[in-house]
């Protein structure tokens, strides 16, 4: 009967399953699928062509989040870790190359390393006389598929583009400090937010104003032969607080190996040099020195609050076993895990952060994800804690509609705006009795649609949902 009467010619608002107020988009050329059930019975709320695959943007981060709980487990640590290609003599000389070994860690930070160089110290290290190779043999540099890091490559101006390697700190962003200088119409002063002197050649051109005066800044990272450097611009207020900025890096095993290299000069620990591979230390390589990352929980946490490109990827990176990954191949393996999923169907992935456009799921493979991990007992707990209850996240524009839905709806958003508009969102509910229930909402454009805020949409969703959980 449905399908008659958009045949006939009506706006799909006039027919939409329990997601009346959504459906308006419908009517303005926007393209939708959406679902929201009841998990335990599987009673149907709402739907909007479930089974139309279209385009979750970050959403998708929902995947690599099962799937990585899936292989490893709310405790799972990455392991970094220093080698040697030689002995170290009594003198404290490594007689041989410092291998960093990269392990995939996707919240690897300054911390760790200067937690890596003082275990150095206590093996008693004081010179190494060779190189520092940073090994990125994993999988990096990983080949750019999206225009965003593909442009990097050569200049950036934000940090979500982050490019990818096994070995990479920080993000894979460049990160440096901006505080006032000494007096009204002085240049500001800038450093490194770990190592003080900046790593990378500082193109300053922000000036110090009077007291009060606004602080505008703006960054851009270019690239040459040379490497990188960060023209910093604007102004800032005399007597304020400094501001951090972060821009990703042309090469993110090189950053690495660059912080690596201050910090073992401010431990007192001599290095003739450094360089990048991507190949694995040598067999008979001895381990001098490790550390742990955060657990797989706050990893995720972190990930899926921030909806961090660049820790979803390399999440999604790790689950491939091979030597040398690519995104194609972190793809294909949360196409696996989502094929194997049930009621799930076939999907296309091609990365596991959603920075690429042409991944393709439907609302309803979304909640066959959602319940499947609602009845993982030791790995739900895990999952739905990355998830923001709209009345207290991270991200403010989620703070719209009714306090039924900021009180009751746990969610994760997907944004793109190119090449076509995307605006998904996706979670867990509890009803005014109790009970749990999942949804799923894919809105994307058209060439033909006009730009969509989220005040467009997510004032529709929560009206929606609302009227689901205060029905039941």
């Amino acid at each position: 009967m449905v399908s008659m009467l958009v045949l006939l010619g009506l706006p799909l608002s006039a027919v939409a399953d329990g997601f009346s107020n959504l459906a308006t988009l419908a009517d303005k050329g926007f393209v939708i699928g959406a679902q929201a059930q009841l998990l335990g019975s599987g009673e149907n709320l709402g739907s909007i062509q479930p089974t139309r695959r279209l385009s979750p943007a970050s959403v998708t981060k929902l995947y690599t989040a099962a799937a990585s709980l899936d292989r490893w487990g709310p405790q799972h640590r990455f392991t970094t870790q220093l080698m040697a290609t030689g002995e170290v003599d009594a003198q404290g000389v490594l007689q041989g190359d410092l291998v960093f070994d990269g392990g995939g860690d996707p919240a690897l930070t300054s911390e760790n390393l200067w937690r890596l160089v003082q275990r150095l110290r206590e093996r008693g290290v004081r010179k190494v006389n060779g190189e520092l190779v940073v090994s990125q043999w994993r999988f990096g540099p990983v080949t750019c598929v999206t225009t965003d890091r593909c442009e990097a490559r050569t200049r950036s101006d934000n940090a979500y583009s982050a490019l990818l390697s096994s070995a990479a700190v920080n993000y894979g962003s460049w990160c440096n400090l901006i505080k006032p200088g000494a007096a009204v119409g002085d240049a500001a002063t800038i450093s490194d937010c770990t190592t003080v002197a900046p790593l990378t050649r500082i193109d300053n051109r922000v000036t110090t104003v009077a007291p009060g005066g606004d602080t505008r800044l703006s960054a851009e990272r270019l690239s040459d032969a040379q490497g990188d450097t960060l023209r910093i611009s604007g102004q800032i207020a005399h007597g304020g607080f400094s501001r951090e900025i972060y821009r990703a890096s042309s090469d993110p095993a090189e950053q690495t190996a660059k912080t690596l290299v201050a910090l073992l000069g401010q431990a007192g620990i001599e290095v003739d040099g450094h360089a990048t591979s991507t190949t694995p230390p040598p067999t008979t390589a001895k381990r001098l020195a490790a550390v742990d990352g955060k657990p797989l929980q706050e990893v995720l946490l972190r990930m899926l609050n921030y909806s961090n490109n660049f820790m979803a990827d390399t999440l999604a990176l790790d689950l491939v076993a091979k030597p040398g990954a690519s995104l194609r191949d972190a793809g294909d393996a949360l196409m696996r895990f989502a094929r194997d999923l049930p009621g799930h169907g076939v999907p296309t992935l091609v990365s596991g952060s959603g920075l690429t456009p042409e991944n393709r799921v439907s609302a309803q493979d979304i909640n066959a994800l959602l319940s499947a991990m609602y009845r993982r007992s030791a790995l739900f707990p895990t999952f739905v804690a990355g998830l923001q209850l709209p009345t207290n996240g991270p991200m403010h524009f989620i703070r719209r509609g009714s306090e039924t839905f900021q009180q009751n709806v746990m969610l994760k958003t997907g944004t793109l705006n190119e090449p076509v508009t995307v605006r998904a969102v996706a979670g867990y509910f509890r009803t005014r009795q109790g009970r749990w229930g999942s949804f799923a909402v894919l809105v994307n454009g058209t060439a033909q649609t006009p730009y969509l805020a989220w005040r467009q949409v997510l004032p529709l969703v929560a009206a929606d949902l609302t009227r689901m959980i205060e029905a039941h």
